[in-house]
């Protein structure tokens, strides 16, 4: 819906450091100009317009699911699309093709920033981050971002075309490239240089190491303590020590390596073009077991709880028991994984339609058409599903009831809740405390 525009203010980040990074807010700031004056013409229409696409609980109901909230992206409806939704524990990031990007609180979703990266249209990834820092790559350059604020902290020019999403740990930052190498960034020194305000001249100073693979890394690189394991279109996978890029294992395949590489624990899940799936020991690249498709596997296995879900080119999806590899069902109809919630697996059909599936027998037990929110992340984290449509609007959907998520993928990051006790139990301290206050101020005027 072109009539759609933001409506709330826009926040921006602080000052910039440098002539580069202030042009760059020059164009973000015409950007949101464009914004604003669509605003006064269609903000009626726009009210309209959103609640006629959204969803009703009326609609939400056979699923079992209710709004968790919704919201909208930034960008230039007239010309914009949303080109990627990443979502953590704590943010969810909605990037524009015009480089915009939006961080929404996953779970309230409270619009906590919008900045703009690069210039329009460059080709990026999606955004990933830890505890304080977001990185997202945009054209030749790799940013990070204060989380909580959206400030550019600083910014890096890469040293070559980036192929995948970049990874982050604590102490460093990690890109694969189109050439196959693979790099470290200290995360220290990137702090240093941007202090002593030189940075992006000296990016080259913040790689730590470089590691060759055949051909072009496939994969986000995977971070799992101290080693870093990535795969190429060499048909191999590598595992290199994260802090100097020492060889651990390489492990050969029959066909290239297109799918992104994931792991539940100690197991990793590799999928290639040949149809083979083996889930490997991620310590020494050991094959544990291997499941065999008769297409092609393109798109990352998802693993939840003690179930895999894989899903070859035109041939459905397949559920995989985690421990053996033993298939527990098959349904041809579905063709991308969304999220997992209670005992229901969520994805989407052939029709674009958001499917609910028995994790136990792969029955569907319920569908619901929701064409214009083609965007669906894939969500192995949480029990949240999260939706868009390409012009910015976006729907964050949850079990009936479920205030509280539950974590699939890093259960220790839960937040710990309070316990609140029943009403009945809860004196009332009110009438007690300004007894409290007079005996004292009774004592005080005696003692006088």
């Amino acid at each position: 819906d072109d009539s759609f525009v933001e409506t709330s203010p826009i926040l921006f980040p602080g000052p910039v450091p440098n002539n580069h990074e202030s042009a760059e807010m020059f164009v973000w700031n015409r950007v949101a100009l464009v914004c604003a004056c669509g605003l006064l013409l269609s903000s009626a229409a726009s009210a309209q317009s959103i609640s006629k696409r959204l969803p009703t609980q009326e609609n939400l109901s056979p699923l079992g699911l209710e709004r968790a909230w919704w919201g909208q992206a930034v960008l230039n409806p007239r010309r914009d699309t949303i080109r990627h939704i990443s979502v953590d524990e704590d943010v969810a990031y909605v990037q524009a093709t015009s480089g915009a990007l939006t961080a929404f609180d996953s779970e309230t979703g409270q619009k906590l920033w919008a900045t703009q990266l690069g210039q329009f249209d460059e080709p990026s990834y999606p955004a990933v981050a830890n505890d304080n820092i977001a990185l997202v790559v945009v054209g030749s350059a790799m940013y990070g971002l204060e989380k909580k604020t959206g400030k550019i902290a600083w910014k890096l020019i890469l040293p070559g075309p980036c192929s995948t999403e970049p990874a982050i740990d604590d102490d460093h930052a990690y890109v694969g490239t189109l050439d196959g190498s693979l790099y470290a960034f200290s995360l220290k020194t990137i702090r240093q240089l941007h202090q002593e305000q030189r940075l992006p001249q000296w990016s080259a100073k913040t790689m730590v190491w470089r590691y060759q693979a055949g051909k072009e890394v496939t994969s986000q690189p995977l971070v799992t303590g101290r080693s870093v394991v990535f795969a190429s279109r060499d048909a191999s996978l590598y595992s290199v020590t994260a802090s100097d890029r020492k060889l651990n294992y390489q492990l050969q395949t029959d066909g290239p390596i297109v799918a992104p590489i994931t792991n539940s624990g100690s197991i990793l899940y590799l999928a290639s073009e040949d149809g083979t799936f083996n889930a490997i020991n991620i310590d020494n690249g050991r094959v544990l077991w291997n499941f065999t498709s008769s297409s092609p596997i393109r798109n990352a296995a998802q693993a939840v709880a003690r179930d895999l879900y894989i899903t070859p080119e035109r041939r459905g999806m397949y559920c995989i028991n985690a421990d053996n590899g033993h298939q527990r069902w098959w349904q041809p109809n579905l063709i991308r994984f969304v999220a997992v919630i209670g005992d229901s697996m969520f994805a989407s059909d052939h029709d674009g339609r958001l499917v609910k599936v028995s994790r136990e027998t792969g029955t569907i037990t319920a569908t619901l058409p929701l064409r214009d929110f083609t965007i669906r992340f894939i969500n192995d984290r949480t029990d949240r599903i999260y939706l868009a449509t390409e012009s910015g609007l976006i729907l964050a959907l949850r079990q009936n009831g479920e205030e509280f998520p539950v974590f699939h993928k890093f259960p220790d990051r839960l937040p710990i809740l309070p316990l609140i006790a029943p009403d009945a139990t809860i004196p009332d301290t009110s009438a007690g405390n300004s007894k409290s206050a007079d005996n004292e101020a009774e004592n005080k005027n005696t003692t006088n």
